[in-house]
């Protein structure tokens, strides 16, 4: 069944709830281009005028680029009117040398040293400067960032244990006094879903790329275990970082680097489906995510308006329950995946 983008759902057994669809801001920060203002705050504003009433944003994202302009845009706004979600254990600091910092991987972003620090006063600091940069005095959640070992390796432990022994304590303590609703983790992959959200009491998992409509191989481990705990889940990569809208063709990017042949191959052999049963790829892809009971909020960035508002139209599309079929028989996706219902 089509989906309602201001369909809100509670999150965990917290007293949040968030719309079914919102908007990853990882773009405006600069991530694949450059971003000029003028481009920025037309695809703020063609998001909010399509009902966008959910954004999510992170000190990561353009080295505080992303924070500055969502905030400028949202401060605009009745805070009433929407929910926000950051990112915190993460803090921004002037570079030794502005003039020769890299602020790769970011094709654009902001001169800002990034540090980690997931203890209390790591996450205490990095939920103030995040305040500070939105120009928002609240925000409805905050998020574990990153804490995983891709961007740690052997310093992952060390980390994990800054979490474990005294900043789990900042969110609980922030939660408690009402400053946020809920707190969750940042995932991405099935090591971390598996295992490092499994340390602390969370709220809900955001989940980058471990349950998309080309893998579910943490369906019945990863997913299944935030289910019986009780763990919501949000969905920040519903296309795999691109392939499942551009395609099997073009740049075809997976997991923020090209895909591997293995998985364009999977595209295509869901691209033939889409193409027999008249399906457009990103409608399929939105709308599988959401299918599964904890998902309660599905993000996709955009860099344009029209980007948003064609998400927004795939999430109404209509997709046949004989496309869903398919897929599973052809072992396209896990024949367990819940699936819209369709007609």
């Amino acid at each position: 069944m089509p989906v309602s983008p201001s369909t809100e759902k509670r999150v965990g057994s917290t007293s949040l709830t968030l719309p079914a669809f919102g908007f990853g801001s990882a773009h405006i920060g600069e991530l694949y281009g450059k971003v000029d203002e003028a481009e920025s705050r037309a695809t703020l504003d063609g998001a909010w005028a399509a009902g966008v009433r959910y954004y999510d944003t992170a000190p990561w994202y353009g080295r505080g680029l992303s924070e500055h302009r969502l905030g400028g845009f949202l401060r605009t706004k009745p805070r009433s009117d929407f929910k926000i979600t950051t990112k915190v254990g993460k803090t921004l600091h002037r570079p030794a040398n502005p003039a020769t910092f890299d602020r790769s991987p970011w094709v654009g972003g902001l001169n800002f040293e990034v540090h980690f620090d997931y203890s209390y006063d790591g996450i205490m600091r990095s939920y103030e400067q995040a305040l500070q940069r939105l120009a928002l005095d609240t925000v409805d959640a905050l998020v574990i960032h990153d804490l995983d070992r891709s961007f740690h390796g052997d310093k992952q432990e060390g980390y994990e244990k800054q979490l474990v022994s005294s900043g789990i304590r900042a969110l609980e303590e922030l939660k408690k006094s009402g400053d946020i609703k809920a707190f969750g983790m940042g995932i991405n992959n099935d090591d971390a879903l598996e295992n490092t959200a499994s340390q602390v009491p969370l709220d809900f998992c955001l989940v980058a790329m471990p349950y998309t409509l080309i893998d579910q191989r943490s369906l019945h481990r990863g997913m299944a275990a935030l289910q019986k705990r009780g763990v919501s889940v949000i969905i920040g990569a519903p296309f795999a970082s691109g392939i499942l809208v551009t395609g099997s063709s073009g740049p075809a990017h997976y997991a923020y680097g090209k895909a591997p042949p293995e998985v364009q191959a999977r595209v295509r052999g869901i691209e033939a489906a889409c193409a027999r049963h008249k399906v457009l790829l990103p409608a399929a892809a939105l709308q599988f995510v959401l299918a599964h009971p904890i998902v309660v909020s599905v993000i996709p960035g955009a860099a344009k308006a029209s980007e948003v508002a064609a998400n927004v139209a795939s999430l109404g599309a209509e997709i046949p329950a004989a496309f869903w079929a398919e897929l599973k028989a052809e072992k396209l996706i896990d024949p367990d995946s819940p699936v819209p219902a369709g007609k």
